[in-house]
Formats: structure tokens, C-alpha cells, sequence
């Protein structure tokens, strides 16, 4: 039985080998339809896809508005600053929602974040990525807050996820000079991993290899086990371990030419924490805003149309979704509570924007 993936624009589907599959948004049920069907290799729902009226403008629009509106918000534009607040804010507060204790607290975590901005806009190289510097403001802040708050020592141990690495404090017995010395190591070595888990991530897109990517970004960055993989995929949990075991193999033999001490870190033991880690700091498979522009327009093609429903729907990217739903507001002029918050304790800092001349970033480029 053919079932509808569910409306409006964004359908459910997605595929992994040989079959369409769709995970129903009430109920999680998997459903499975045959690649080979009758009709073609379109999604079940690939008509929906073209129910996102005006997103046209804003996908051929992408690329270039940040630069635009960074332009008019050196002039002192309001109507640009509150532009690009509404553009940033819902990945910026998804990301914040995951390391912090409440709603209230990373809603004033990207309130600062952007203030910050408005204050280094001055010395902002236009060039760089403004998503890269707004998440290492906001994972500036995040330290700072921790720091304020003098957050209770968490041993490397007792770590289950990404939130806890944050956490981790110098203890009372430590010297200053072994407390940097243990940070620049540690920087290092996820420098390292990062740019290992990127170049697995790019090859597997440029081989076309997104069955494997799935089943490791489930396993990794979504911390599900072998069965439930398995399960999902209906395929035997002996192939889930094996996609796994060389996904880890690869990182090893990455990391190792990179950095040979930086191998302790993909042990056994701490792989699946500290590759999860890194994956989620970094959303080193979060979408592009012109892909979901093109998927919210329809014109979105496989195999980048199938992988983009299953980050959404499956893994269910905070990040992502937060995107996608920013991009559906500006269609719509969804009002937004937040932005009018953080547009009115900035708009002082915004007056005295055009007057600062233009320099360097203050704010060092992870991207």
C-alpha cells in the first residue's frame, strides 16, 4: 500500500538501497515501498514538493544575502539587521537548547551572540562564513557561561555525550601551564579528527555512497545501536557493524598520518563518544541553506533529495530543522517573539555600527 508522505512541501520519504522508505510523523512506523515500482525512481511524494509558493526568489537569493545584508547593516540598516537575526537565530537556538539547562538560558546565550556580533562587525572579514563565526561566538559564550556559573569538574569518564565535553573544568590540583598545555592538546587533536570525519563525510557524498553515510551518521552522530540501525534499514545487524568497523578504521588510519597522538582519542573505548563529539560540534553534515531552499522549492534531484529527507526525518537535525523552519517564516512572515527580543537589546549597538570603520574578524574562523 502506497502511503502519502505527510504534508505541507516536506514529504517523509527517503531511501537506503533498494526500497523508498518513510517514517510516519505520529507514529514512527516505518513504511517500505520498492525502489523498481511501477511510476519510476521518483519519491512517493515528490508532488508535494512543489507546494512552497515564493521560494524561488529566496533560493536564487542564498549565496549572496548574507554579504548583502551584512553591507546594509554596516549602514545601520534595521530592517537588514532584523533580516539576518531571523535567518541565524533558529539554528543558533537549537545548537544553544543542547548545551544549555533551559529555554530561557540559550535564548540569552544567542541574544549575546549577536550583540557580540554588532560589536566585532567592525573587524568582520566579509569573506569568511558568518554561520562559522556566529557558532564560535556562541560556543565563545557558552565557555564563558560556564565559567560564570563554575560548573561542578566532570571526569572524561562519566562523559555520555556531546554536553558533557563542554563541561569538563580544570581540577583543583592542576597548574596553570598544565591546564594550557592539556587544552592546546586537546584542540589539536579535534582539529584533527574534524578534518578526518570531513574528508570521510566528502567522499562518501562525492562516491555517491550515501547508504553507508546514513547508516553512520545514525550510529555516530544520532547514537543509535547496531539493532535499531539494523532494524530501520532491514538489513542483517552483521552488515550495521561491518559499515561501522570500517568507518572507524578510516578515521584511525586518518588521524594517525595527521597526528600519531592524537590515535589515543579513537581507541576502542572513546571512539563512538569523541567522533559523536566532534560531529555535532562541527554539524559536519548539516545542509546548506540553498539545498533546503531547493528541497522546500521541489527542485531538489536524488540522490541529495532522498539524503536530505532522511537528515530531516531520521536523524532529525536539530539544526537543520530549526533552518528549514526559518526559511518556511520568511516566506509566510511568520511573526517572531524572539527576533523582536533581541532586535530591541541590540538596536543600540546597531546606531553606532556605521560609524566603526572595517578590519580583520575578531573571531577566529573554525569553518
Amino acid at each position: 500500500m502506497l502511503v502519502v508522505g505527510r504534508e505541507p512541501a516536506r514529504g517523509s520519504w527517503w531511501h537506503h538501497g533498494n526500497a523508498w522508505r518513510m517514517i510516519r510523523a505520529e507514529s514512527r512506523t516505518l513504511w517500505t515501498v520498492p525502489r523498481s515500482r511501477p511510476g519510476g525512481s521518483d519519491p512517493p511524494t515528490a508532488a508535494a514538493y512543489v507546494e512552497a509558493v515564493g521560494c524561488r526568489r529566496m533560493l536564487m537569493e542564498a549565496d549572496g544575502a548574507d554579504q548583502y545584508l551584512i553591507e546594509q547593516i554596516r549602514r545601520g540598516s534595521e530592517p537588514a539587521w532584523r533580516q539576518l537575526i531571523a535567518r541565524y537565530q533558529g539554528r543558533l537556538l537549537a545548537f544553544a537548547r543542547g548545551q544549555t539547562a533551559s529555554l530561557a538560558d540559550a535564548e540569552d546565550l544567542v541574544q549575546e551572540v549577536f550583540v557580540g556580533f554588532l560589536q566585532s562587525l567592525s573587524r568582520f572579514d566579509a569573506a569568511r562564513s558568518l554561520e562559522t563565526y556566529l557558532f564560535t561566538i556562541l560556543r565563545h559564550k557558552l565557555i564563558d557561561q560556564l565559567r560564570r556559573r563554575r560548573l561542578p569538574v566532570i571526569s572524561a569518564a562519566a562523559i555520555g555525550d556531546e554536553g558533557g565535553w563542554d563541561q569538563v573544568l580544570p581540577g583543583e590540583t592542576e597548574t596553570p601551564s598544565g591546564i594550557a598545555v592539556k587544552a592546546e592538546g586537546r584542540r589539536m587533536q579535534e582539529r584533527v579528527l574534524r578534518d578526518a570525519l570531513k574528508a570521510f563525510i566528502h567522499g562518501c557524498r562525492d562516491r555517491g555512497d550515501f547508504d553507508d553515510l546514513q547508516v553512520v551518521e545514525l550510529l555516530f552522530y544520532a547514537g543509535k545501536r547496531n539493532l535499531e540501525v539494523a532494524d530501520l534499514f532491514d538489513i542483517d545487524q552483521k552488515a550495521v557493524a561491518g559499515v561501522k568497523f570500517r568507518a572507524i578504521q578510516r578515521l584511525q588510519k586518518s588521524v594517525e598520518q595527521e597526528s600519531p597522538s592524537g590515535l589515543a582519542q579513537m581507541d576502542a573505548a572513546r571512539a563512538e563518544v569523541t567522533v559523536a563529539h566532534v560531529w555535532r560540534k562541527y554539524r559536519l553534515t548539516c545542509l546548506k541553506r540553498s539545498t533546503l531552499g531547493s528541497y522546500l522549492l521541489g527542485i531538489l534531484e536524488d540522490p541529495w533529495l532522498s539524503y536530505t529527507q532522511f537528515h530531516l526525518d531520521v536523524v532529525g537535525c536539530p539544526i537543520c530543522l530549526a533552518n528549514l523552519e526559518d526559511l518556511q517564516d520568511e516566506q509566510t512572515g511568520a511573526p517572531k517573539p524572539l527576533t523582536d527580543s533581541i532586535l530591541a537589546s541590540s538596536v543600540g549597538f546597531l546606531s553606532r555600527v556605521s560609524n566603526e570603520g572595517q578590519g580583520g574578524a575578531s573571531v577566529k574562523d573554525e569553518g
